[in-house]
């Protein structure tokens, strides 16, 4: 893997993927997978900034077979809306990587069901449209998830008695704590299909630090990140280094199933994609289990736990 570029991403035609996000690394991952020959949907809450991420494409892979499909991971009703519309298009799904951010809202905001916005649209939401779409991964060639975490999960905390930032609210601990709840929610994914038997291998990715929107749109250029951000503009590699280890996550022949991969380089902040370092924390089973049975309680999806594929795609709900 030392060096590993987009150039190494294997032939994708066949393959069908849905990628969260519009821009950024969403983006810059619909890009790598389109020139690879795959057809992909960007799922996203704007559709102008959908309609302008598929031209971009266009524009650079003129026979891309790309296009967008409107997804409010902040709302559970779109993401039903979302599945419920792919599952009558097609037949199946070969990769899921779940992309789109919320980051460091300067104050509490909540999503349309009353979830703590962070915590609701990086890990509910995406908890959720992975429950939509399982039955179409379930009949997937070779069915990946892949789910982007942060470095932030390092200092994450999975506090089940303030999920919803209700008691007290500070940006950078939330967003941490959702990030973190991502990556137990891949390596949890994974087991869970080990041990019932649903054949969808389940990996984690992070960025390193990327030069993207994430900020400016979250926090806001004059906070004290968006202001680090312009100030140590060399600390931040471009937004398509960046999706580097989410393309190797989801392409690459070599991958650990439940494995993390991040940046190589100055403490995983860039270079090309190698194994990441799980944080302690991310590695509790029973935290992540009972996290997996709230997420589940909180949006509504049930996943199955039976041991033959056909018999869970029957039983999978919401």
């Amino acid at each position: 893997m030392p060096g590993w570029s987009a150039s190494d991403i294997p032939s994708q035609r066949g393959r069908c993927a849905v990628v969260t996000g519009t821009g950024g690394l969403g983006y810059e991952d619909a890009l790598a997978l389109a020139r690879a020959d795959g057809e992909v949907i960007i799922a996203g809450r704007n559709a102008s900034k959908g309609a302008d991420a598929v031209a971009r494409i266009r524009s650079r892979q003129p026979n891309a077979n790309v296009r967008f499909e409107r997804l409010d991971l902040a709302d559970i009703h779109s993401v039903r809306a979302f599945g419920s519309r792919l599952r009558g298009q097609r037949d199946s799904l070969d990769l899921l990587v779940n992309n789109a951010a919320v980051m460091m809202p300067p104050v509490r905001q909540v999503t349309a069901d009353g979830f703590e916005m962070q915590f609701g649209t990086n890990h509910l939401g995406h908890f959720a449209l992975t429950a939509e779409l399982l039955p179409l991964l379930h009949k997937g060639v070779e069915p990946r998830v892949v789910t982007v975490s942060s470095l932030a999960a390092r200092s994450g905390a999975i506090e089940f008695d303030n999920l919803q930032a209700e008691r007290r609210y500070q940006p950078m601990p939330i967003y941490s704590q959702s990030k973190l709840a991502n990556l137990m929610f891949a390596f949890e994914l994974q087991r869970r299909s080990r041990r019932f038997g649903w054949g969808i291998t389940s990996v984690a990715a992070h960025p390193g630090v990327s030069r993207t929107d994430l900020i400016p749109n979250g926090a806001g250029r004059m906070s004290l990140p968006g202001l680090a951000r312009t100030a140590l503009w060399f600390l931040f590699q471009p937004a398509a280094q960046g999706a580097l280890p989410t393309l190797f996550a989801a392409t690459s022949p070599d991958i650990v199933p439940g494995g993390y991969y991040g940046p190589d380089k100055f403490g995983e902040i860039r270079g090309s994609p190698s194994v990441a370092r799980v944080p302690p924390q991310a590695d509790d089973d029973a935290v992540a289990s009972h996290l997996w049975d709230v997420s589940a309680r909180l949006t509504g999806a049930r996943l199955a736990t039976e041991s033959s594929r056909t018999q869970a795609r029957t039983d999978l709900c919401t």
